[in-house]
């Protein structure tokens, strides 16, 4: 990491960005737990927690800690700000262990490990961007046929699963409210970019304002945040959230950097032991996942009760009821027939 002052800077951003976002999920959790209670539910489609405090202090803390993370990379390299998201699943995690008391399998974790594990290894051996020096330069980009056949298939595929797969399966599988949001995530990204290098290079005298281009960034931004966050809100109120943050994370983290190798055209800059990290980051990450779908309902579902004996005595009140069960059975076999003894 070296020993910069720009660097600790941007270490500490990155950090303090990670403690906000995973913090926030916690935060608007509650929120919605509380609204869900004087209204309908996120996950029924209410939006009664937009009266709720808790919720939009949550969302506070997520706007600061994006802020936190996106002022990070002006300080620090991208290798060492973006692996630094992945706390923000631990620190979730941890939160909603003692705050909102979910409890997370033993497998769970190993699947939340695996995931951190396999998205570290893309973030650190993706691609590095080219730099860019004109909000027309992403424009270019953007409108060329790899990235309009990409933003098409990633628009039918979010269509589908509002449409389609909400209504359905929206209440049963994370995948679906999880999966609008990561889809959504990714063309959300390249267009901050868009926005962000206008800002920049607007605030060193050339304004990037003045160019309808720079507009339609920032609308794509508005709506697309605006459809994140509204199907982020019905998955944080119907699923547990140390299961919601990392899947989230993970497949966010991946479609972003899938359209950031598209849009950018970065492949040229990479070899085969790269590109093979790569591909095992990813096998890691869906092992992850796996995981974690798998064992998201272990951790909080009691054992069943023990099966009940045919020989115990049902209307036995104590302990033993069993074992007496057993003993007056045999008696009365070994004494039938009998005169009962008598107590003088």
């Amino acid at each position: 990491m070296g020993t910069s002052t720009d660097n600790v800077h941007g270490l500490v951003l990155a950090v303090s960005s990670s403690i906000f976002i995973g913090s926030s999920f916690i935060i608007k959790k509650k929120g919605l737990m509380i609204a869900g209670t004087n209204g309908t539910r996120a996950g029924s489609g209410g939006h009664s927690y937009l009266y709720e405090p808790w919720w939009w202090a949550g969302m506070t803390a997520m706007i600061v800690g994006e802020i936190a993370n996106f002022a990070a990379y002006a300080f620090a390299p991208a290798i060492l700000v973006t692996p630094l998201g992945a706390l923000s699943i631990i620190f979730s995690a941890v939160l909603a262990h003692f705050i909102l008391k979910e409890r997370l399998h033993i497998f769970g974790v190993l699947g939340c490990v695996l995931c951190v594990v396999g998205s570290t290894s893309i973030v650190l051996h993706a691609p590095h961007e080219r730099t860019i020096v004109s909000v027309k330069q992403v424009w270019h980009l953007a409108t060329e046929p790899g990235f309009l056949v990409y933003a098409a298939i990633i628009t039918i595929m979010v269509a589908i699963l509002i449409f389609y797969y909400v209504p359905r399966y929206g209440h049963t599988h994370l995948i679906v409210y999880v999966g609008i949001c990561s889809l959504m995530g990714s063309l959300t990204v390249m267009c901050v970019k868009a926005v962000s290098i206008a800002f920049k290079l607007t605030l060193e005298g050339k304004n990037q304002f003045v160019y309808f281009q720079t507009w339609f960034f920032t609308g794509v931004v508005a709506v697309c945040c605006l459809l994140q966050i509204n199907y982020l809100n019905k998955a944080l109120d119907t699923f547990n959230t140390a299961v919601v943050s990392p899947v989230y994370y993970v497949m966010f983290t991946s479609f972003t950097i899938l359209a950031s190798i598209i849009m950018f055209k970065d492949w040229d800059s990479q070899n085969g032991s790269q590109i093979a990290t790569e591909l095992c980051g990813f096998v890691t990450i869906l092992s992850g996942t796996f995981l974690l779908h798998k064992t998201k309902d272990m951790g909080s579902t009691p054992p069943p009760p023990p099966p009940a004996l045919p020989y115990a005595n049902s209307n036995s009140t104590t302990q033993n009821a069993d074992l007496d069960g057993s003993y007056q059975h045999q008696q009365h076999s070994d004494n039938s027939g009998a005169p009962e003894p008598s107590n003088s």
